[in-house]
């Protein structure tokens, strides 16, 4: 997602937004795709409109996932894949969401499609089944799925969410939505994703991400590559809290790449 009603005093009215989330953040979760799978105009200007290296994350289409829960999906993985030709290296990866039901006994089906991917993608799981956070037979066997085709894990940590009553309209319905599980800070690969979810409130949301700070900068120590999602119940300020937790992590890993200046929004003065 880059555009945002609240998002508004620095994005144009029309055109090009992602730019404009591309001049301050180098990843975005490719959450449209799950809607609907997008015209390769459409993708071709999403190229054209972030670097080489930015990351797009890109959900694949309810109908593979939730529809068809992974089986019986060639048709419609050859379509999505097509789709999103035009990002090339920007494809960083298929992000593979399964629902709350898809289950232990369903990992069979996740390994024959995560088999049959493309190499040239690289794919990262996220589901919500207690089973996997609650039971450690459970969990082995999905990581071991994962590991025998190189896959990631995608954490979603709501635990700051869920810590506290909800306070805001907004938090109300997020209560309603997000799936609540353990928070999970393990990684499979070289490129783990984690998905954080704090609160409306800064100083809570701040507060709840600090065992990311010390993760992600423990991995990047160990040679891995990952990428962050920060997000609150109404996401107002997620851009300018997702910087803040890039410059905690730099406090602890100053060799850590910085993320693009912004460009100047107003007219240019001279004084």
């Amino acid at each position: 997602m880059w555009t945002h009603a609240a998002w508004q005093e620095w994005q144009p009215a029309s055109g090009d937004r992602l730019a404009a989330y591309a001049d301050r953040c180098d990843a975005v979760e490719g959450n449209t795709t799950f809607y609907a799978i997008p015209a390769r105009r459409t993708v071709e200007s999403w190229t054209a409109q972030t670097a080489p290296d930015f990351r797009f994350v890109v959900k694949l289409h309810r109908s593979i996932t939730h529809e068809r829960r992974l089986s019986g999906v060639d048709e419609e993985m050859r379509a999505f894949l097509s789709a999103i030709e035009p990002l090339g290296p920007r494809a960083h990866a298929l992000w593979v969401q399964l629902p709350g039901s898809f289950g232990p006994s369903d990992l069979g089906a996740l390994a024959l499609f995560l088999r049959r991917l493309p190499r040239s993608y690289r794919s990262a799981v996220e589901v919500r089944h207690p089973a996997f956070f609650e039971n450690e037979r459970a969990a082995t066997q999905l990581e071991s799925v994962l590991d025998r085709v190189g896959a990631e894990w995608i954490p979603f940590d709501t635990t700051t969410l869920f810590d506290g009553l909800p306070v805001t309209p907004a938090e109300q319905e997020a209560w309603s939505k997000k799936p609540r599980v353990p928070r999970r800070t393990r990684a499979l690969t070289e490129f783990p994703i984690v998905r954080y979810h704090g609160r409306d409130s800064a100083e809570r949301t701040v507060e709840g991400w600090r065992p990311w700070v010390a993760t992600v900068a423990d991995w990047l120590r160990e040679g891995r590559s990952p990428t962050v999602f920060v997000h609150t119940p109404d996401n107002a300020e997620a851009v300018p809290l997702a910087r803040r937790f890039h410059a905690e992590v730099v406090a602890e890993v100053p060799e850590l790449a910085p993320l693009p200046e912004p460009k100047p929004t107003g007219p240019m003065t001279l004084f």
